[in-house]
Order: C-alpha cells, then sequence, then structure tokens
C-alpha cells in the first residue's frame, strides 16, 4: 500500500513564504530610517539656529539687533564688523594665537611619548597615574586662581602670554594622555612586532610607524586642545590687563553698561570663532577619523 508524503504547511510569518512574508518588515524599517533622519535634521536645526542668530544679528543695526519682536527683514550692513576692527583687535587675536598654537605643540609633544608609555610599553601601576592626571580636571578653577595668581605676581609673570601657554599646557594635557592613549591601544601589536624584527629601536619605532599610524588621533587631540585652549576666559580674564589679554577677554569688552551692543558683540563674536571653525574645516578628514578610531572593533 503505498504512502503519500505531503510536505508540511508553513507556519504564517515563516521563512517559506519567501520575500513577500517580509516586505511589511522593510517598508516599516525605511519608515523609521526617514523618520529619524528628519529628526536628526530637525535636531541639527535647534542646535545651529543660535549660531545663525549670531551671524544674522551681525549685519544688522543695533536698534534692529534689539527690536522686540525680533526683525527678520532688513538692510545688511558691515558696519558693526569695522566698528570691532577699528578696536585694535589685532594684539587681542595675536595673543590667543600665540598662547593656543604654543600650548597645544607642547601638549601634542608631551602627550604622545606619554600615552606610549601607557598604553604600549606600560609602566607600573598605570591605572593610578591615569587617575592622578584626570584628577587634575576634578578641581574647580576657580579654587587654584589665587595661589596661581599670588606666584604668577612673586615671579613677574602677570600680563604675560607665556603665562597662559604654561597655564594651557597643564589645563590639556590630562584630556590629551587620555586621548592618545586610545588611539595607541588600536595600533596592532604585530606591527610592533615586525618593526622590532627589522631591527628599529624605541624612537624609530615612534617616529616611523606609530606617529603615522595614530596621525588622525593626533590631529583630533590637537583640535580639541585649540578649542578649549581659544575658548579659555576665566585665566585670561584674571591673569591679564592689557599686553596678553586674548579673544575673550576682548569680546567681554565689547558689552557696555551704557548704549547697545548686541549687534556689535555679534560680529566680535563671529570674527572670534572663524579660526576655530576654519581649523575644524580644514582637519575635518583627519577628525573624523580620529574620533571613530576603536569606534569599530
Amino acid at each position: 500500500m503505498a504512502t503519500t508524503l505531503t510536505s508540511p504547511t508553513p507556519a504564517p510569518g515563516a521563512a517559506g513564504e519567501g520575500p513577500a512574508a517580509r516586505a511589511p518588515r522593510r517598508r516599516t524599517g525605511s519608515a523609521g530610517g526617514r523618520l529619524l533622519t528628519i529628526l536628526t535634521w530637525l535636531l541639527a536645526l535647534v542646535f545651529f539656529a543660535p549660531v545663525l542668530w549670531m551671524v544674522t544679528t551681525s549685519f544688522k543695526q543695533e536698534n534692529a539687533a534689539a527690536s522686540t519682536p525680533p526683525t527678520f527683514v532688513f538692510e545688511p550692513t558691515l558696519q558693526q564688523y569695522a566698528d570691532v576692527l577699528a578696536q585694535n583687535a589685532g594684539p587681542y587675536f595675536a595673543n590667543s594665537l600665540i598662547a593656543t598654537g604654543v600650548s597645544t605643540l607642547l601638549v601634542i609633544a608631551l602627550a604622545v611619548p606619554a600615552a606610549y608609555a601607557l598604553s604600549i610599553r606600560p609602566v607600573q601601576k598605570t591605572s593610578d597615574v591615569l587617575f592622578f592626571f584626570i584628577s587634575t580636571k576634578m578641581l574647580p578653577v576657580v579654587a587654584v586662581i589665587m595661589p596661581i595668581y599670588v606666584i604668577s605676581g612673586r615671579l613677574h609673570v602677570l600680563d604675560n602670554v607665556w603665562t597662559l601657554v604654561v597655564l594651557y599646557t597643564s589645563m590639556n594635557l590630562p584630556i590629551a594622555v587620555w586621548m592618545m592613549r586610545s588611539f595607541f591601544q588600536e595600533v596592532p601589536s604585530e606591527v610592533l612586532e615586525a618593526a622590532q624584527m627589522d631591527g628599529a629601536g624605541l624612537m624609530k619605532t615612534l617616529r616611523s610607524v606609530l606617529i603615522p599610524m595614530v596621525a588622525p588621533g593626533i590631529a583630533a587631540t590637537a583640535l580639541i586642545c585649540v578649542i578649549f585652549s581659544w575658548n579659555e576666559f576665566f585665566f585670561a580674564l584674571n591673569l591679564t590687563a592689557a599686553k596678553a589679554a586674548t579673544v575673550p577677554v576682548f569680546l567681554m569688552g565689547t558689552m557696555t553698561s551704557e548704549g547697545l551692543f548686541l549687534a556689535k558683540l555679534s560680529a566680535a563674536s563671529v570674527l572670534a570663532s572663524l579660526p576655530v571653525v576654519l581649523a575644524g574645516w580644514a582637519a575635518q578628514k583627519q577628525l573624523v577619523r580620529g574620533l571613530s578610531m576603536g569606534a569599530v572593533k
């Protein structure tokens, strides 16, 4: 007696139904992706709105900048930029460039070997050393301004741009060491072993092998240090006067107790933001690569 074999009927939603069963899920995912894109753009616009408003206000007259409700239709003018440049802003920008540039170079020069020692060639009690570095960022700046001011006064280095260089270097060095250490840890150990087999010494390996591999991380770390140093206000306000004042101090000087100053302050803020924006734009490829190192294993 012949037995007829029949295949079981696939359950609804099973793989046997083919692409037709998965079509609704694809449409749902596509709709979710579009919604996420729209929300991302909206969030980006919310964060960019103050910057756009600052740039727009810098082209207004003072009465239009301070009007209530806000004025959206106006005749653009460059008078505010001319007034800012007429206030002898050059020395302030020069001081910021010196303090930011020199301190960033010193931070990178010190952070690279320190991070190398703490990652690829660990020293004893590496975790304690790292905690000591980051613990220096836990103390509020206002708690140390008095001893720094007294020491600077006795050393006759008040209102000196090189005092800011030393302070900015010490301020950014802990963060730079932590960042560079994470970048060095992404270097494959096989690369170091190959360099040792080829007879490369410590400095040769660091200079010719490691630094080219972590160059995006160095660029990202340097840009972070530039932003922190360029925007630093507390030390510059309390330790400088006329000779070593930086751009943030200059911005504060555009505000007056009498009269209107919103348009002029916006113009000065745009000029103060340009160097950092241009630096980020020039290093954007290296910055994205550096900040994404280690994100994907």
